[in-house]
């Protein structure tokens, strides 16, 4: 059998559905008490998981099982999804899958080590030597418990070497990855920010490379996003691990590293966010925690660059030395977990062989085997007596436990953690943090504030956006730019220069591209603000609130996080689905996704608003947004019914502490919108513009032109008009500007501005009523080229064209409708 985890023979690629197909329907007793009853700031103990599939198993992952305490905080303005604490984390989940975790043991208070944010008892004490990065750390290359380099064999110099950053959601991956690379990709503080792995060389070591990969709970995915972490770590081409562990949140973040170091792959464990939990009076035992988990563990702090040069070098020395994690039982041999011990290590002496004809560790392999992992029974090539073998010895484990074969194995993973974590770790009552979190969220999560607050902080960002701040800096850049193009119009006119290149500087350049410059003001103001909603951590409040009234449209609160980033622009919005853990939420997200007005199609509603009601630009622009989701929604309600029949996929979500925005990841953020923005107004657009001038200025002989309605790009236009007519749009012009926004949206005012001599001349060309037909158009008709390449990734080509020739005729149809009634009330 090919050794499936070698090089070029990675395990094969698997779907989320067929991850949990093996994993049979458990059920609630009938009659207990179930989660969804528990009161708020009660606590109870978790007697059983119910359900079924790749959900239960999520839920086991994510701590609920059987006899870890829970406490209630609190429900969702509707009543749905509620929150609870466990495992030191606060979980969101619906009350559908709540009436799922049977529960008993009330108790009248919540738990004291929940609270502390440990799932047990708080230990008091001093950290010894005062701050964590004081205190005796292994040395570089010092053999023993952490660096044990008889494990391996190293590997040649110059080789180069590939580090996987592995962690939970907001652990802090890819603020680590910009420390060790030199890179500014995005960070959030909501689930999802990294949907896709980047990598890049490390700094000062060009024969390493790090490897940002998407936050996964388990080695058992549950979205696509944790699929793709999957697969990259299961892929034996890497060199390392650096598993990052929030170290605010051991408890829960543990038992991820704990499967990694199953895989007996070289490792490190970055221990992440050391100076949040010193500044709260917490801290972690470095040595014992080293010594109980059988790896260097490296206190740091990703977001100010401490700790992290010396991570690098433990992180070089496993991978160049191929040091694997020292063998640790993590079963308990006596008292609760006999039985789980005494089933797996019988399962591990059955499959010793095979596991290593396969190229994988046995400890993985017999864990997985329990778990009913169907891909790797597959790689391990059993035959049916050893099959049936090892079926007994799950059954006589479950006998035993009184656990199924996936929750025990759960369960023994957080009893491990527990012992871990007693010996290890010690934390405040509770962080400052969370403390500030819970009173904003009083007011922000509210059961009669949240609705009306996120209405007005929404209002908020696009009044300011478009009526105050960004409106100003707006008009500065564009008499800055009017300008500049009458100084160079006067020196050409001085200097001579012939007409035709002069008309080529002035209305193909400055009046194709300086019109869309203008805009970048708006275009920033609008980033800036929703970066500070994103990186607030106020996202995923918005998704807990926003959960019921989107699942009437099919849908998941969590959609409402790639549909808020489309108003910044459509192709992360696309992306970012892929947090959804349902195909058909994914997909279906993904198709509303571009009816949401992305920040390039912005500059178009301003210049034609401008253009028809000069005086009523704020509200025309803000009633166009409000169209853009009333017509989501009223697709969304459509392909409920018809293609995407059945109910929302499931809501599970960490709701993240709220942080200060770091303002050099904002600058970041805005830089990189500002450079893509100029990148493509000097790039593509300036082409089109070059193009666009000359069509219209020369005729199918090369002739200048003295009417450009005998221009190239007239006699082209002319042949798509008539389509336009019923909606007042049959002017070639028009019909050339909205073609060209097919490659960007930005690209139509380029157009119009070349075409026209300035806003008050087409504002004569046409009605008013004409006008919001156009503006509606521009609105719902097909998302620019990288939209629709981004959707053919995520979807396949038939999905992407659907989107474009769906959109144009809901765009069509829905600007005729307007017309007709405009005319119905006399409007022209």
């Amino acid at each position: 059998m090919a050794n499936c985890c070698e090089p070029g023979n990675p395990l094969p690629e698997i779907s989320i559905d067929e991850v949990g197909a093996s994993r049979p329907l458990v059920a609630v007793a009938e009659g207990s008490f179930t989660l969804d009853v528990l009161p708020i700031g009660k606590s109870a103990v978790v007697s059983e998981v119910g359900g079924e599939g790749a959900l239960r198993q999520h839920f086991l992952d994510m701590g609920l099982t059987p006899g870890v305490s829970v406490t209630m905080v609190k429900h969702a303005p509707m009543g749905d999804p509620v929150q609870v604490h466990v495992h030191g984390y606060e979980l969101s989940l619906r009350v559908e899958d709540a009436k799922r975790i049977g529960i008993a043991q009330v108790n009248d208070r919540p738990d004291t080590g929940s609270e502390a944010g440990l799932g047990m008892p708080v230990r008091n004490g001093v950290f010894p030597g005062g701050h964590p990065h004081e205190t005796e750390h292994p040395g570089l290359g010092e053999g023993g418990r952490y660096h044990d380099s008889s494990s391996g064999q190293p590997l040649l110099e110059g080789e180069t070497l590939t580090l996987a950053l592995v962690g939970n959601h907001n652990s802090g991956k890819t603020a680590l990855f910009n420390q060790l690379t030199g890179e500014n990709l995005h960070v959030g503080n909501f689930p999802g920010v990294t949907v896709d792995r980047n990598e890049a060389p490390l700094r000062n070591h060009p024969n390493a490379r790090a490897i940002d990969l998407p936050g996964m709970n388990a080695l058992t995915p549950f979205s696509t996003e944790e699929l793709v972490a999957r697969q990259a770590v299961l892929d034996s081409k890497l060199s390392g691990i650096i598993s990052v562990v929030d170290s605010t949140n051991i408890e829960r973040n543990l038992y991820l590293t704990m499967q990694l170091l199953e895989l007996d792959i070289p490792m490190v464990v970055a221990l992440n966010m050391m100076d949040e939990l010193a500044a709260n009076g917490g801290s972690v035992l470095v040595n014992e925690l080293e010594s109980q988990l059988g790896v260097a563990v490296v206190p740091i702090s990703a977001q100010t660059g401490e700790g992290v040069a010396e991570l690098v070098d433990h992180a070089l020395h496993v991978a160049r030395f191929r040091e694997r994690p020292v063998p640790q039982d993590y079963c308990d041999a006596t008292g609760e977990g006999a039985a789980i011990h005494r089933c797996l290590h019988g399962v591990m002496h059955l499959v010793e062989d095979h596991a290593q004809r396969a190229g994988m560790s046995v400890r993985f392999a017999a864990a997985k085997l329990v778990e009913g992992d169907a891909l790797v029974q597959k790689a391990l090539d059993l035959d049916q007596n050893e099959q049936e073998a090892i079926e007994h010895l799950i059954a006589q484990m479950e006998t035993e436990s009184g656990l199924d074969r996936a929750a025990a194995m759960a369960a023994m993973r957080f009893a491990f953690i527990d012992r871990v974590c007693a010996a290890t770790v010690i934390k405040p009552q509770e962080s400052k943090e969370h403390a500030f979190s819970a009173r904003v969220d009083r007011i922000l999560t509210g059961r009669f504030t949240a609705i009306p607050v996120f209405a007005l902080i929404m209002l908020a960002v696009f009044g300011l956006t478009f009526g105050v701040v960004g409106a100003w800096l707006q008009d500065l850049l564009a008499q800055g730019i009017d300008a500049l193009s009458g100084v160079v119009a006067t020196a050409m006119e001085e200097a001579s220069v012939n007409v035709v290149v002069q008309s080529l500087i002035i209305d193909g350049i400055f009046g194709g591209v300086g019109s869309i410059l203008s805009f970048l003001p708006i275009i920033v103001v609008l980033f800036f603000f929703l970066s500070l909603l994103e990186d607030s951590g106020y996202m995923a409040r918005v998704a807990f609130v926003m959960d019921k009234p989107l699942r009437k449209l099919g849908l998941s609160g969590r959609s409402i996080v790639p549909m808020l980033i489309g108003f910044g622009c459509s192709v992360p919005a696309v992306m970012a689905a892929r947090t959804l853990a349902s195909e058909r939420d994914r997909k279906l997200t993904i198709l509303l996704t571009p009816f949401m007005s992305c920040s390039a199609k912005l500059p178009v509603y301003v210049f034609l608003a401008a253009a028809f009601f000069p005086d009523h630009v704020g509200l025309v622009v803000a009633s166009l947004y409000v169209l853009g989701i009333f017509m989501a929604i009223l697709a969304a309600a459509i392909l409920k019914r018809t293609v995407f029949r059945g109910g929302a996929g499931p809501f599970v979500m960490e709701l993240p502490n709220y942080r200060m925005p770091a303002p050099k990841n904002v600058a970041h953020l805005l830089w990189d919108k500002s450079y893509d923005f100029l990148q493509r107004a000097f790039t593509v657009i300036l082409v089109a513009a070059i193009v666009i001038w000359a069509m219209q200025t020369f005729s199918v002989t090369l002739n200048v032109v003295e009417d450009s309605s005998e221009s190239i790009l007239a006699l082209v236009a002319s042949w798509i008009a008539p389509a336009f007519a019923p909606l007042g749009l049959d002017d070639w012009r028009i019909c050339t500007a909205l073609i060209a926004g097919f490659s960007s949206k930005e690209t139509v005012i380029m157009v119009l501005g070349v075409l026209y001599s300035g806003a008050a001349d087409l504002a004569l060309s046409f009605t008013p009523l004409a006008g919001v037909c156009l503006l509606v158009f521009c609105l719902l008709y097909t998302p620019c080229v990288a939209a629709i390449a981004s959707i053919n990734r995520e979807l396949g080509w038939k999905w992407a064209l659907g989107v474009v020739f769906g959109q144009c005729l809901v765009a069509w149809v829905v600007a005729f409708a307007v017309r007709c009634v405009g005319l119905i009330m006399g409007f022209v």
